[in-house]
Parts: structure tokens; sequence; C-alpha cells
């Protein structure tokens, strides 16, 4: 996972059926795209999100 942190793209803001969305790393062979319902639910638990990250991340 090292490498593609390093490997951060900027992110792309389009649309998908009239909605806006945001997409991370669009050149990636997956990249990530999420709408504004998802985008607040990452906000509203990016606390938990960063510790998953540092409990997890050690184990790769």
């Amino acid at each position: 996972m090292e490498e593609d942190v390093n490997n951060v793209q900027e992110p792309l803001i389009g649309e998908y059926k009239g909605n806006p969305v945001i997409t991370l790393n669009p050149g990636d062979r997956y990249p990530f795209s999420f709408g504004l319902t998802k985008a607040k639910l990452i906000l509203q638990h990016l606390d938990k999100i960063k510790e998953f990250i540092k409990q997890y991340e050690k184990h790769e």
C-alpha cells in the first residue's frame, strides 16, 4: 500500500446520472468514486478510519 500512497493523483470531480461525484486516483487501474452521501459518511467517521489504518497497516 505504501507505493499506492506515493502515487496519489489529483482527484477528479465529475457527474454520474446528474449527481456530483469525486474520483480518487482517476488514472489507477481501480479508481475510487463516490458521491455526496458517501463523502459525508466518510467525514463523519474519519477518526475511526484513521484508527483502522494505524491498527492494520503494520500487518501488510
